[in-house]
């Protein structure tokens, strides 16, 4: 897999699991949803986004994206 893939499977990752602590838990958590969201956007415009770096330190096979 490419960090682009991984960046996206993560992104998705953690707003499922954070819809579902907001339904079963407490619905403070969807502030982790519109955090992920923005992070997501923003590095649509400017390319900086911190999981890619962590992915590219660990050695994954750089994508187009990232």
């Amino acid at each position: 897999m490419t960090i682009d893939r991984v960046v996206f499977a993560v992104a998705g990752s953690f707003i499922l699991i954070s819809l579902l602590l907001a339904h079963y838990h407490s619905e403070m958590w969807l502030w982790f949803t519109a955090f992920v969201g923005a992070n997501l956007f923003q590095s649509a415009f400017t390319g900086f986004c911190p999981v890619a770096m962590l992915l590219k330190k660990l050695g994954v096979k750089p994508g187009c994206a990232f």
